[in-house]
């Protein structure tokens, strides 16, 4: 399975480093394009986002993922940003929409 990273030149080149593919882009309308393209691709198994853009599209990702478990998405902050405080109860339960 393949390892995708989408976000701004500086976040995917740390991933190309470790081996992982990586797609630059610089709009949230542009990642999320791809990662609608990626969810359909059997060899994928996880697409890492950075945070800044994905929060521009939080909800349609619940909504992905709520409907496909496979391929994992995952939000990371880029590499400038300051640590945010996250309430995973509360993502949990907007994925699972209760």
């Amino acid at each position: 399975m393949q390892v995708i990273a989408i976000g701004s030149k500086t976040f995917v080149a740390g991933f190309r480093l470790a081996g992982a593919r990586g797609i630059e882009v610089s709009t949230p309308q542009e990642a999320l394009q791809h990662i609608n393209k990626l969810v359909q691709d059997p060899e994928v198994g996880l697409i890492i986002v950075s945070e800044d853009l994905s929060e521009q599209f939080r909800q349609q990702l619940n909504e992905i993922r709520a409907k496909k478990p496979v391929p994992l998405i995952y939000e990371l902050p880029p590499p400038i940003a300051k640590p945010k405080r996250i309430d995973y109860r509360a993502m949990l339960r907007e994925v699972l929409g209760v």
